[in-house]
């Protein structure tokens, strides 16, 4: 038997074959060389070693299709639209978790993604005083916006909520003690903690309180130097009795202490940093700015709130319940802002154009509170009626049906997510797939196509929450449901 591997085209006949010209045409020149050699090197691979083919191991179709160039066109074509499948895609989340922070968050509102479209492909004012005629800031972008939002009297933007407070930190107290009470001292999302935030930011932990009750006198003692009970006893890594120099209230967004409990209101916090000449900064977190009771939610401090009770820098995220691009929002005194604004580190944490701009059309739409719920898609799905969900998961269900699915709608609870609102749950209704190769391996195949889906499996049963799942992306859905249960029918799920 003759070496199939002699049959073998080179790369220049590969290249003048029609399938490889269509190649250069759409991935050009070097990309397809590259590819279709990677596709040689395999079926050289596959043939096998010269002892191999001398002794008559090699396949024997090889005799054919060695010599084919579409062999090797095609190959090199899986492999050149493989790479250019983009590694950040859309995703149906059909998770029922609203905030989902491995998903991205927030979702945008139209008019926040054509406001980023339009800044993304041109020049913008970023930083040039359109009146002046000369350089601006693009620190001023936002500002106004949230403070006539929030009553506040200035606010600046950068990266993200966790950015804001170390740089409020780092300007306020770096080498200096900030207290903070022990049930404070929470752990968010990827294993950041607050005092190696404190840490990273150049400030001393003051610890004070219990987990469970801190009240005003802790914060006092922590505030005053040379107590009896005073600093030492409360006292992490600060320098000698000298008294903390700031308040840290973090607001426990991603859980709840429950039981024999007590904690410092931020009116009695405010009274005492006010009366020491220290600021309070009041990490809020969530960036809601409606009523809670409009999303059928329990109450939330809001950043407003927080500055009337007398806060003087609040933090909040710009894409949790504010439904916003990622950005870390300060609000609070003027003097302060502009002292975060001249800190190094503000350079190094700042949002671009394209940030603002999302951010900024996002703030117009509560401007109207009687439209904003509509409009910004986080508000819409957490307003969003059981009757309507219900409505919907049974018109996929009869789609399904039609098409040989078996499913069922059923209740479901689902969650805010982001880190906040701990253990709340949200009435909803999915789509429950009942047949298929079983709720694991038809999770894998609906995550592996496109676009990807995202479901969760509920008592070995694979459920499609609507709440998450826009009405446009319905058609998607539901071809990547019959797409998987064609592929691999499976007995039905038990």
């Amino acid at each position: 038997m003759s070496d199939p591997r002699s049959l073998i085209p080179g790369i220049d006949a590969l290249l003048a074959n029609a399938a490889g010209v269509a190649l250069v045409e759409e991935y050009g020149h070097a990309r397809t060389v590259h590819a279709l050699r990677d596709a040689v090197d395999a079926v050289r691979a596959e043939i096998g070693t010269d002892a191999a083919v001398r002794e008559g191991e090699a396949a024997p179709d090889w005799a054919v299709h060695a010599g084919d160039p579409s062999t090797y066109t095609t190959r090199a074509q899986g492999q050149l639209e493989a790479a250019d499948v983009p590694s950040l895609r859309p995703v149906i989340n059909a998770t029922g978790v609203v905030l989902h922070t491995n998903l991205g968050r927030a979702p945008l509102a139209d008019e926040a993604v054509a406001a980023m479209r339009h800044a993304a492909g041109g020049y913008t004012n970023l930083e040039y005083d359109l009146e002046e005629g000369r350089r601006g800031s693009r620190y001023v972008h936002c500002a106004s916006l949230l403070c006539e939002l929030t009553g506040a009297e200035d606010a600046l933007v950068v990266n993200n909520a966790a950015a804001a407070l170390v740089l409020a930190l780092n300007t306020v107290a770096q080498g200096l003690g900030v207290a903070v009470s022990r049930g404070e001292l929470v752990e968010i999302g990827g294993g950041f903690r607050i005092p190696e935030v404190l840490e990273r930011a150049g400030a001393h932990l003051v610890e004070v309180g219990s987990t469970n009750r801190t009240r005003a006198v802790d914060y006092e003692a922590a505030l005053t130097a040379g107590e009896p009970h005073g600093a030492k006893q409360g006292r992490r890594a600060t320098d000698g009795d000298a008294p903390a120099s700031a308040i840290l209230k973090v607001h426990r967004s991603n859980f709840r202490v429950t039981g024999f409990t007590e904690e410092t209101g931020l009116d009695q916090l405010s009274e005492l940093a006010r009366a020491c000449g220290i600021p309070l900064i009041h990490d809020l977190g969530s960036g809601l700015m409606i009523d809670a009771a409009e999303l059928g939610l329990p109450e939330e401090a809001r950043a407003a709130e927080s500055l009337a009770a007398g806060s003087d820098v609040v933090v909040v995220s710009g894409d949790k319940l504010l439904g916003a691009t990622q950005a870390g929002i300060l609000l609070g005194r003027a003097d302060l802002m502009e002292r975060m604004r001249k800190n190094p580190l503000c350079r190094a944490l700042r949002v671009d154009k394209v940030t603002l701009a999302g951010l900024e059309a996002t703030l117009r739409l509560y401007r109207d509170p009687a439209t904003v719920r509509s409009r910004v898609p986080t508000l819409a799905m957490l307003s969003a009626e059981v009757e309507t969900l219900e409505e919907r998961a049974r018109g996929l269900v009869t789609r399904l049906r039609e098409a040989g699915v078996e499913c069922e709608a059923v209740e479901a609870r689902g969650a805010v997510g982001g880190g906040t609102y701990p253990g709340v749950e949200l009435e909803s209704w999915a789509v429950e797939l009942r047949s298929g190769p079983g709720a694991g391996a038809l999770a894998d195949a609906l995550r592996n196509g496109a676009p990807p889906v995202i479901g969760r499996i509920v008592d070995d049963r694979l459920q499609l929450d609507v709440r998450t799942v826009f009405p446009g992306q319905q058609d998607d859905l539901a071809r990547r449901v019959m797409e998987c249960i064609r592929a691999s029918p499976g007995p039905p799920a038990e």
